[in-house]
């Protein structure tokens, strides 16, 4: 059986209503990246990157997965663990569509972790600065996000699932935020076919292109691939 890799970006949940960084208008359009997205920028207002990460996770509680998320979670169910499905997203979409051991390499917006103690639970709705952590107690309560400048999650693990696999899949990322931009000339280095599904193409580095709408292209993509 085939070993595939399925990377997913903001491009894949931005049909469910969740803004990507580059929305005009969007959340993200009101604040400074580097006030509410980097552990400085957390040190500096706790208060106001707190304020930002609950409208995300209401934002995120009140989307719906839609038509790729569901293909994919079909793709996870029929594959099994020839299918390693990896998101940039910090929503829970591919969860509640229904996939099963989702790497998140860049946390989840439903938790909340302690920068004392590192201990992780569940967060609440709503987070605030003077939140104790339940572990050591301490006001130390933060999303479960990686911000700029830290190190994604199971960088290993991902990096040597893509240079062993058959095929590596980016759906609906911008190719520019890196460490997972390199994921795909990874893939090259080690002759693993290259598929990008998108929009618009981000790069020549891949092998082949599926251009439109994440809905359209990405359950016509899973039909394909788990009938050949």
């Amino acid at each position: 059986m085939p070993r595939i890799v399925v990377l997913t970006g903001a491009g894949l949940s931005a049909e469910s209503g969740l803004g990507t960084f580059r929305d005009v208008g969007g959340l993200w359009s009101q604040y400074d990246l580097n006030e509410v997205a980097t552990p400085e920028g957390f040190a500096r207002d706790p208060v106001r990157v707190h304020e930002f990460y609950n409208m995300r996770r209401a934002n995120c509680r009140a989307a719906a997965p839609n038509a790729a998320h569901i293909a994919l979670a079909k793709a996870t169910e029929q594959l099994g663990d020839a299918l390693m499905l990896v998101t940039q997203n910090v929503d829970d979409l591919h969860e509640r569509a229904g996939a099963q051991n989702v790497i998140h390499m860049h946390g989840r917006l439903d938790g909340a972790l302690c920068h004392h103690c590192d201990h992780r639970w569940p967060a609440p709705l709503v987070m605030q600065a003077d939140d104790p952590c339940p572990a050591c107690q301490v006001a130390a309560t933060r999303p479960d996000v990686v911000w700029f400048g830290e190190m994604p999650h199971e960088m290993e693990t991902i990096t040597s699932a893509i240079a062993g696999a058959d095929m590596f899949v980016a759906i609906g990322t911008s190719g520019t935020v890196y460490p997972a931009a390199g994921f795909v000339d990874i893939a090259q280095d080690h002759g693993v076919e290259s598929v990008e599904i998108n929009l618009d193409p981000t790069s020549g580095r891949f092998d082949r292109i599926l251009q439109g709408k994440a809905t359209e292209t990405v359950p016509a993509f899973v039909r394909t691939l788990l009938n050949s």
